[in-house]
């Protein structure tokens, strides 16, 4: 049923580049713990061992306040359609502003937003498969498009307006430093 791997192999490779939806799980030492659902063309693997996603702007910025404060992550997937799988990476997660080079070096993988928040980068150590038998078919009809086409509305001076109003600190009240020099 369930495997323990230490990369991210081929085969999980492209279940990942199939996958529509995929859930965020981070924690400070203190505080909530936090899942955020993700998705959009917004994740990449980079080698076995490291992925990126793009993080957009949304209601609150509770993994980049919990990254701050203690860098573990793990990702889920889970398979709604086909073969059943439930597949998480485990690993240590740094953040990218629009202000590092990091940032810049990744952006180009993911197709252009003006909601990009952050880029996070996660080495993976541990990948962790399971057998999903529980999780339900579900089909996928379409993206939402409602976050991207706020975002372009707004417009960067606004977001950024947003960013400072709303995502500068956690709901735990940990700092995010999305708008840091």
């Amino acid at each position: 049923m369930g495997k323990k791997l230490d990369f991210i192999t081929t085969e999980l490779q492209e279940f990942i580049a199939n996958q529509k939806l995929f859930f965020v799980g981070t924690a400070s030492n203190d505080g909530r713990v936090n899942v955020s659902p993700k998705g959009t063309d917004s994740f990449r693997v980079i080698s076995k061992n490291k992925i990126v996603w793009l993080n957009l702007t949304g209601s609150g910025n509770e993994t980049a306040a919990h990254i701050l404060k203690n860098n573990r992550m793990t990702i889920m997937f889970c398979a709604f359609e086909g073969k059943p799988l439930i597949l998480r990476l485990y690993g240590k997660a740094k953040i990218y502003h629009k202000r590092d080079s990091e940032f810049h070096k990744y952006y180009n993988l993911f197709p252009e937003n003006v909601g990009a928040r952050q880029i996070i980068e996660m080495e993976v150590d541990l990948v962790q498969t399971s057998c999903g038998f529980a999780v339900p078919f579900m089909d996928f009809k379409e993206e939402r498009t409602t976050l991207n086409s706020w975002a372009a509305k707004q417009g960067e001076d606004k977001i950024e307006e947003y960013w400072k109003n709303k995502n500068s600190i956690s709901i735990d009240g940990f700092e995010t430093k999305i708008l840091d020099d």
